[in-house]
Protein backbone atom coordinates (compact mmCIF):
# COMPACT_ATOMS: atom_id res chain seq x y z
CA UNK A 1 0.00 0.00 0.00
CA UNK A 2 3.05 2.54 1.42
CA UNK A 3 4.76 1.34 -2.12
CA UNK A 4 1.70 1.99 -4.37
CA UNK A 5 0.32 5.49 -3.03
CA UNK A 6 4.29 6.95 -3.01
CA UNK A 7 3.75 5.56 -7.17
CA UNK A 8 0.59 7.41 -7.44
CA UNK A 9 1.82 10.32 -5.61
CA UNK A 10 5.04 10.50 -8.00
CA UNK A 11 2.85 9.91 -10.76
CA UNK A 12 0.72 13.08 -9.89
CA UNK A 13 3.49 14.74 -9.28
CA UNK A 14 5.06 14.06 -12.63
CA UNK A 15 1.64 14.57 -14.41
CA UNK A 16 1.83 18.56 -13.08
CA UNK A 17 5.15 18.78 -14.30
CA UNK A 18 4.63 18.00 -17.30
CA UNK A 19 1.41 19.72 -17.30
CA UNK A 20 3.58 23.19 -16.46
CA UNK A 21 6.29 22.20 -18.68
CA UNK A 22 3.41 22.41 -22.18
CA UNK A 23 2.00 25.42 -20.27
CA UNK A 24 5.42 27.04 -20.51
CA UNK A 25 6.15 25.54 -24.30
CA UNK A 26 2.65 27.23 -25.00
CA UNK A 27 3.42 30.53 -23.74
CA UNK A 28 6.73 30.87 -25.52
CA UNK A 29 5.12 29.72 -28.74
CA UNK A 30 1.90 32.27 -28.02
CA UNK A 31 4.42 35.29 -27.01
CA UNK A 32 6.32 34.51 -30.57
CA UNK A 33 2.88 34.34 -32.55
CA UNK A 34 1.95 37.24 -31.50
CA UNK A 35 5.44 39.35 -32.01
CA UNK A 36 5.84 37.90 -35.97
CA UNK A 37 1.76 39.23 -35.97
CA UNK A 38 3.19 42.93 -34.73
CA UNK A 39 6.17 42.32 -37.33
CA UNK A 40 3.47 41.75 -40.17
CA UNK A 41 1.54 44.73 -39.63
CA UNK A 42 4.44 46.79 -39.37
CA UNK A 43 5.77 45.52 -42.88
CA UNK A 44 2.48 46.06 -44.16
CA UNK A 45 2.58 49.65 -43.55
CA UNK A 46 5.94 50.12 -44.15
CA UNK A 47 5.16 48.65 -47.79
CA UNK A 48 2.15 51.12 -48.08
CA UNK A 49 3.91 54.42 -46.91
CA UNK A 50 7.22 53.64 -48.41
CA UNK A 51 6.05 51.79 -51.70
CA UNK A 52 2.02 52.68 -52.83
CA UNK A 53 1.98 56.36 -51.49
CA UNK A 54 0.50 55.98 -48.17
CA UNK A 55 -3.27 56.10 -47.98
CA UNK A 56 -6.13 58.52 -48.30
CA UNK A 57 -9.49 58.12 -49.84
CA UNK A 58 -9.94 60.54 -52.68
CA UNK A 59 -12.07 59.45 -55.70
CA UNK A 60 -9.73 61.02 -57.75
CA UNK A 61 -6.77 59.02 -56.69
CA UNK A 62 -7.88 55.40 -56.52
CA UNK A 63 -4.77 53.76 -56.13
CA UNK A 64 -4.26 55.34 -53.49
CA UNK A 65 -8.02 53.78 -52.30
CA UNK A 66 -6.66 50.75 -52.58
CA UNK A 67 -3.94 50.68 -50.17
CA UNK A 68 -6.39 50.19 -47.30
CA UNK A 69 -7.39 46.54 -48.77
CA UNK A 70 -3.82 45.34 -47.60
CA UNK A 71 -4.22 47.24 -44.50
CA UNK A 72 -7.66 45.64 -43.37
CA UNK A 73 -7.40 42.73 -45.19
CA UNK A 74 -3.95 41.74 -43.23
CA UNK A 75 -5.34 43.29 -39.63
CA UNK A 76 -8.62 41.89 -40.00
CA UNK A 77 -8.34 38.81 -41.67
CA UNK A 78 -5.22 37.47 -40.49
CA UNK A 79 -3.86 39.36 -37.14
CA UNK A 80 -7.46 39.99 -35.42
CA UNK A 81 -9.30 36.53 -37.14
CA UNK A 82 -5.98 34.45 -36.10
CA UNK A 83 -5.94 36.19 -32.49
CA UNK A 84 -9.73 35.54 -32.08
CA UNK A 85 -9.35 31.73 -32.92
CA UNK A 86 -6.43 31.49 -30.09
CA UNK A 87 -8.43 33.75 -27.44
CA UNK A 88 -9.40 30.32 -25.44
CA UNK A 89 -6.38 28.90 -25.12
CA UNK A 90 -4.58 32.17 -24.66
CA UNK A 91 -6.28 33.40 -22.24
CA UNK A 92 -7.26 30.06 -20.12
CA UNK A 93 -7.96 30.94 -16.97
CA UNK A 94 -10.26 33.44 -18.03
CA UNK A 95 -13.97 32.67 -17.22
CA UNK A 96 -15.72 31.09 -20.34
CA UNK A 97 -18.69 33.74 -20.23
CA UNK A 98 -15.99 36.62 -20.72
CA UNK A 99 -13.96 34.57 -23.04
CA UNK A 100 -17.38 34.10 -25.18
CA UNK A 101 -17.63 37.35 -25.35
CA UNK A 102 -14.23 38.69 -26.28
CA UNK A 103 -14.32 36.26 -28.94
CA UNK A 104 -17.62 37.45 -30.37
CA UNK A 105 -16.12 41.27 -29.93
CA UNK A 106 -12.76 40.32 -31.57
CA UNK A 107 -14.67 38.60 -34.55
CA UNK A 108 -16.68 41.34 -35.40
CA UNK A 109 -13.94 43.87 -34.79
CA UNK A 110 -11.79 41.47 -37.39
CA UNK A 111 -15.55 41.69 -39.59
CA UNK A 112 -15.26 45.31 -39.73
CA UNK A 113 -12.00 45.98 -40.95
CA UNK A 114 -12.83 43.09 -43.81
CA UNK A 115 -15.70 45.23 -44.88
CA UNK A 116 -13.77 47.98 -45.15
CA UNK A 117 -11.52 46.45 -46.74
CA UNK A 118 -13.44 45.25 -49.18
CA UNK A 119 -15.05 48.48 -50.15
CA UNK A 120 -12.08 50.23 -50.05
CA UNK A 121 -10.84 47.65 -53.27
CA UNK A 122 -13.95 47.85 -55.47
CA UNK A 123 -14.13 51.47 -55.17
CA UNK A 124 -10.39 51.71 -56.53
CA UNK A 125 -11.58 49.40 -59.06
CA UNK A 126 -14.53 51.47 -60.38
CA UNK A 127 -13.35 54.57 -59.68
CA UNK A 128 -10.25 53.98 -61.99
CA UNK A 129 -10.23 55.05 -65.71
CA UNK A 130 -10.67 53.13 -67.16
CA UNK A 131 -12.24 50.94 -64.93
CA UNK A 132 -10.72 48.19 -63.58
CA UNK A 133 -12.96 44.98 -63.25
CA UNK A 134 -14.13 43.39 -60.18
CA UNK A 135 -14.16 39.81 -59.32
CA UNK A 136 -12.24 38.11 -62.03
CA UNK A 137 -9.28 36.62 -60.96
CA UNK A 138 -8.73 33.47 -58.59
CA UNK A 139 -7.56 35.43 -55.55
CA UNK A 140 -10.67 37.43 -55.65
CA UNK A 141 -12.60 34.49 -56.06
CA UNK A 142 -10.69 32.79 -53.03
CA UNK A 143 -11.03 35.77 -50.64
CA UNK A 144 -14.50 36.25 -51.03
CA UNK A 145 -14.99 32.60 -50.26
CA UNK A 146 -12.78 33.14 -47.23
CA UNK A 147 -14.64 36.11 -46.04
CA UNK A 148 -18.19 34.27 -46.72
CA UNK A 149 -16.89 31.64 -44.17
CA UNK A 150 -15.85 33.26 -42.33
CA UNK A 151 -18.89 35.37 -41.93
CA UNK A 152 -21.20 32.86 -41.74
CA UNK A 153 -19.61 31.19 -39.34
CA UNK A 154 -19.47 33.90 -37.47
CA UNK A 155 -23.58 34.71 -37.40
CA UNK A 156 -24.00 31.17 -36.72
CA UNK A 157 -21.60 30.95 -33.75
CA UNK A 158 -23.26 34.36 -32.14
CA UNK A 159 -26.63 32.83 -32.20
CA UNK A 160 -25.71 29.45 -31.18
CA UNK A 161 -23.10 30.31 -28.08
CA UNK A 162 -24.50 33.94 -27.03
CA UNK A 163 -28.02 33.91 -27.53
CA UNK A 164 -29.59 32.17 -24.49
CA UNK A 165 -32.05 30.10 -25.47
CA UNK A 166 -30.18 27.24 -27.25
CA UNK A 167 -30.25 24.09 -26.11
CA UNK A 168 -26.83 22.63 -24.60
CA UNK A 169 -27.31 19.59 -26.57
CA UNK A 170 -27.01 21.53 -29.82
CA UNK A 171 -24.25 23.13 -28.96
CA UNK A 172 -22.14 20.74 -28.40
CA UNK A 173 -23.20 18.98 -31.74
CA UNK A 174 -22.48 22.28 -33.32
CA UNK A 175 -19.13 22.72 -31.73
CA UNK A 176 -17.32 20.79 -34.33
CA UNK A 177 -18.28 22.26 -36.89
CA UNK A 178 -17.97 25.61 -35.93
CA UNK A 179 -14.01 24.77 -34.99
CA UNK A 180 -13.76 23.38 -38.75
CA UNK A 181 -15.31 26.38 -40.62
CA UNK A 182 -13.57 28.93 -38.54
CA UNK A 183 -10.16 27.65 -39.25
CA UNK A 184 -11.13 26.36 -42.51
CA UNK A 185 -11.91 29.99 -43.34
CA UNK A 186 -8.63 31.69 -41.77
CA UNK A 187 -6.47 29.08 -43.46
CA UNK A 188 -8.77 30.40 -47.18
CA UNK A 189 -7.51 33.71 -45.73
CA UNK A 190 -3.82 32.91 -45.81
CA UNK A 191 -4.37 31.62 -49.34
CA UNK A 192 -5.87 34.60 -50.56
CA UNK A 193 -3.46 36.93 -48.71
CA UNK A 194 -0.65 34.94 -50.47
CA UNK A 195 -2.37 35.53 -54.11
CA UNK A 196 -3.06 38.86 -53.07
CA UNK A 197 0.95 39.84 -52.62
CA UNK A 198 1.82 37.87 -55.57
CA UNK A 199 -0.80 39.41 -58.18
CA UNK A 200 -0.08 43.24 -56.43
CA UNK A 201 3.83 42.31 -56.72
CA UNK A 202 3.46 41.48 -60.59
CA UNK A 203 1.24 44.20 -61.13
CA UNK A 204 3.12 46.83 -59.76
CA UNK A 205 7.06 45.72 -60.27
CA UNK A 206 8.01 44.96 -63.68
CA UNK A 207 11.25 43.94 -62.07
CA UNK A 208 10.43 41.72 -59.50
CA UNK A 209 12.21 39.54 -60.91
CA UNK A 210 15.44 41.40 -60.30
CA UNK A 211 14.87 41.45 -56.41
CA UNK A 212 13.96 45.35 -55.95
CA UNK A 213 13.59 46.76 -52.18
CA UNK A 214 10.08 46.23 -52.94
CA UNK A 215 10.41 42.85 -53.67
CA UNK A 216 12.18 42.06 -50.94
CA UNK A 217 9.82 43.34 -48.66
CA UNK A 218 6.43 41.89 -50.22
CA UNK A 219 8.08 38.20 -49.68
CA UNK A 220 9.09 39.23 -46.90
CA UNK A 221 5.13 40.11 -45.47
CA UNK A 222 4.34 36.26 -46.91
CA UNK A 223 6.89 34.29 -45.26
CA UNK A 224 5.60 36.79 -42.12
CA UNK A 225 2.05 35.64 -43.05
CA UNK A 226 2.77 32.27 -43.24
CA UNK A 227 4.74 31.79 -40.09
CA UNK A 228 2.05 33.84 -38.11
CA UNK A 229 -0.78 31.51 -39.91
CA UNK A 230 1.32 27.99 -39.05
CA UNK A 231 1.60 29.04 -35.55
CA UNK A 232 -2.01 29.84 -35.38
CA UNK A 233 -2.82 27.06 -36.92
CA UNK A 234 -0.60 24.84 -34.56
CA UNK A 235 -1.42 26.18 -31.18
CA UNK A 236 -5.03 25.90 -31.99
CA UNK A 237 -5.30 22.05 -32.97
CA UNK A 238 -2.12 20.80 -30.55
CA UNK A 239 -4.51 18.59 -28.13
CA UNK A 240 -1.71 18.88 -25.38
CA UNK A 241 -2.30 22.71 -25.20
CA UNK A 242 -6.39 22.63 -25.09
CA UNK A 243 -7.54 24.82 -22.48
CA UNK A 244 -9.10 22.70 -19.62
CA UNK A 245 -12.53 23.39 -18.17
CA UNK A 246 -12.96 25.49 -14.92
CA UNK A 247 -15.15 25.29 -12.39
CA UNK A 248 -17.44 28.57 -13.24
CA UNK A 249 -17.09 26.35 -16.85
CA UNK A 250 -19.87 24.00 -15.52
CA UNK A 251 -21.46 26.05 -13.28
CA UNK A 252 -22.49 27.97 -16.30
CA UNK A 253 -23.52 24.71 -18.52
CA UNK A 254 -26.11 24.14 -15.67
CA UNK A 255 -27.01 27.37 -15.55
CA UNK A 256 -26.11 27.86 -12.57
CA UNK A 257 -25.37 31.50 -10.95
CA UNK A 258 -21.68 32.68 -11.39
Amino acid sequence: MTFCGCFIGNSNTMDRAAGQARLVNFRLLYLITQLIGAFLLLLVISWILIHLNGLGYDYDKPKIIFNWHPICMSFGMIFLYGNSILIYRGFRYARKRSLKVTHATIHGLAFVFTVFGLIAVFDSHNYAVPKIPNLYSLHSWIGILAVGVFSCQYIFGFFCYLFPKVKESFRIFYMPIHVFFGLLGFILALIATFMGLTEKAMFTMKNYQDMPSEAVLVNSIGLMTALFGSLVIYLVTEQSYKREALPEDAMLLTGAQE
